[in-house]
């Protein structure tokens, strides 16, 4: 789905306030649902989630999350409710020579180029596989609102540029529970890009920690866009986000067209976007998790008009050792209540 471009603007407008009752009611259900005790798991579980209903950059945040636990000689493995794939009953170990984002969701594949990833609606059976195929810790990408294990961390994810919209909860506006509610739950915010200056001191005040991010494209492919013409497309939360990015790279972006969340591309939108990449003489670039849906279908385009290309981004933290301290400590802490028990 497309959020509506209601739930973004800074205070709520006519329709906003008239299903305000609605988000009322959908709001003080999940923020109870999340009070629920859940299942321990044999690992730690690490969550990283958002307030809102939409991209945040949950996935790039657990992958550098996953990095940094790697450094530390941890083993992380990634659950993922595979959203769009086939497989979201599972538990099912993802498979990258094998399975498309058909199967398993586009986010599970990226996921599973850095470390073992497990797709499944059952997070308590994913998260029992993932013990059992040596994992030292659960990394779960999305789950903030779920009650179903017990969260050891539980990291919320920002965007800086989106905020948390118009405040409201769903269908209202993007909070999927109220703001007061979901902040006493989290163990600290992370911002990813710049903007949202108001709600920095907003978080701050609540005395938990608050992190900053960015994201970074690799620079041998922001060179390769510096300078150049593109026709961009996006089919994420928040698609402003790759725009900007391809900016920042010092692209001109001649053409551009977004598409829903999870977009679902056919071969013949994706020749109509080489033919306007040819008419405009531009390069045709997307996102990494758009290339991993659009993949089965590069042997159907026209080998003799420009080829959609992938710029992937990273996300980089602006203080590693405060990031690094609050994992390893909720890494101490979530093992010596499992040997508790």
């Amino acid at each position: 789905m497309r959020a509506p471009d209601f739930w973004w603007q800074p205070k709520p407008n006519l329709l906003a306030r008239l299903l305000a009752p609605l988000g009322w009611a959908y709001g003080t259900v999940t923020a109870q649902r999340m009070s629920r005790g859940g299942v321990r798991a044999a690992v730690p579980v690490f969550c990283v989630g958002n307030f809102v209903a939409g991209g945040a950059g949950k996935t790039p945040t657990a992958i550098a999350i996953a990095h940094r636990l790697q450094a530390q000689g941890e083993k992380p493995v990634f659950l993922s409710r595979g959203y769009g794939g086939k497989a979201r009953r599972g538990p099912v170990r993802v498979d990258a020579a094998r399975h498309t984002a058909e199967d398993v969701g586009d986010e599970a594949l990226l996921l599973a180029r850095v470390a073992p990833t497990i797709v499944g609606a059952d997070r308590v059976a994913s998260a029992a596989l993932a013990a059992k195929t040596g994992a030292s810790v659960v990394i779960l990408d999305d789950g903030l609102q779920n009650p179903s294990l017990v969260h050891d961390l539980r990291l919320a994810v920002v965007d800086g540029m989106a905020g948390i919209g118009n405040g409201l909860c769903l269908p209202a506006g993007p909070l999927r529970a109220p703001l007061e509610g979901q902040l006493a739950c989290v163990s600290a915010v992370l911002f990813a890009g710049e903007g949202a200056a108001a709600l920095h001191d907003t978080f701050r005040a609540s005395k938990k920690p608050v992190l900053t991010a960015r994201f970074v494209a690799p620079k041998e492919m922001a060179s390769q866009f510096a300078g150049q013409k593109v026709v961009a497309f996006a089919g994420i939360g928040l698609p402003e986000k790759f725009k900007a990015t391809l900016l920042d790279c010092g692209a001109a972006i001649a053409g551009w067209r977004s598409f829903p969340d999870h977009h679902v591309y056919s071969a013949e939108e994706l020749r109509h976007l080489q033919a306007e990449a040819a008419e405009r003489k531009t390069m045709l670039v997307t996102t990494e998790k758009d290339f991993v849906r659009i993949a089965p279908l590069l042997a159907a385009l026209d080998p003799a008009l420009p080829q959609p290309l992938a710029l992937p981004v990273s996300l980089v933290f602006d203080d590693t050792q405060t990031l690094d301290d609050l994992l390893m400590k909720a890494l101490s802490d979530a093992r010596a209540q499992i040997a508790a028990v």
